[in-house]
């Protein structure tokens, strides 16, 4: 199996000793014993696109240019072809404003939107999926088992947010057996976007990466990662009947309950090369089903993280 890549080889990670983003709060344990415990923060961020509000966003707070033009492109609200001419964001008024060569106008189009199942209240527009159906996704990528048992082994093994506090998402860019990108929010919508965002600003191909979700795999996972291109989607969570449907319209890998030497693929198979010992890739680390069982009943942390849209 290959080497498990340092902490230090991320290009971009959120840091988890970062004091903005969780603070200790007391209180008591079950024996009414004081207790501290660590919480993840959230703050609400308004989105303009050029002088147009576009909506509220609860999120952790770190890179708020990223989660901004990464939503933009997801909604299709940017075009990849789109040229950005300033990200002005101000932590005072807890606004970021992302200023376009071409100008904008997107309000019937905000009048169109249809709310998912994300954390809680994501939302997709109803036109979106008219580009959804003309993505063609790369079928020259492979996954193989060798790195998925090396990605899901370096990436459990990364200090987090959700490790320190909990209550928390993450995803992660991958590229063959190395995660590249792991950022983390309070809903999964926000940490896709982030991602979707740093690709966009870095000129980063889709066309060979793989994606890592600690979230369900749900319609609006998949259409984010179609949307993005990324030909491979994988997560330690489950599926939802609606997002395997559209994985498998699209073309995408899709895998999930991703745990040790376990996972299942209901979309996309044929990328899949089976070149590892699944003896050898070992059992899911015993900290991450101890913290999965006492964080809500949710593998990857409560379900916290809401959008007011057009708020």
């Amino acid at each position: 199996m290959p080497e498990q890549p340092d902490v230090a080889d991320y290009v971009l990670r959120t840091d988890p000793q970062d004091e903005s983003l969780s603070i200790a709060v007391d209180g008591i344990d079950h024996e009414g014993k004081p207790a501290t415990a660590r919480v993840v923060t959230e703050r609400p961020l308004t989105l303009f696109l050029n002088g147009q509000e576009i909506l509220t966003m609860m999120t952790i707070g770190d890179h708020p240019d990223l989660l901004a033009v990464g939503y933009l492109l997801n909604q299709n609200m940017l075009r990849p072809d789109d040229e950005i001419t300033a990200i002005e964001y101000e932590p005072d008024i807890e606004t970021v404003v992302v200023r376009t060569a071409r100008a904008t106008d997107y309000e019937e189009k905000l009048k169109k939107k249809v709310r998912t199942s994300g954390c809680a209240q994501g939302t997709v527009f109803g036109d979106l999926m008219e580009s959804f159906d003309q993505v063609r996704l790369s079928t020259t990528a492979r996954l193989h088992t060798s790195w998925l048992y090396a990605l899901t082994k370096a990436i459990n093994t990364t200090p987090s947010l959700y490790l320190r506090a909990g209550a928390i998402h993450g995803c992660v860019l991958c590229e063959k057996d190395r995660p590249l990108v792991y950022l983390e929010d309070v809903g999964r919508h926000n940490a896709v976007d982030k991602i979707a965002g740093y690709m966009f600003m870095n000129g980063i191909a889709p066309e060979d990466k793989i994606f890592y979700t600690t979230g369900r795999l749900t319609s609006e996972m998949i259409i984010k990662t179609v949307q993005m291109r990324i030909p491979i989607l994988i997560s330690r969570s489950g599926f939802t009947a609606w997002g395997v449907e559209l994985a498998r319209k699209a073309g995408l890998t899709l895998i999930g309950r991703a745990r040790g030497r376990r996972f299942i693929a209901l979309s996309g198979a044929e990328r899949i090369v089976f070149d590892a010992d699944t003896h050898a890739a070992g059992e899911e680390p015993a900290h991450l089903a101890r913290k999965a069982s006492a964080d809500s009943g949710s593998p990857w942390g409560a379900r916290s993280g809401m959008r007011k849209a057009g708020a």
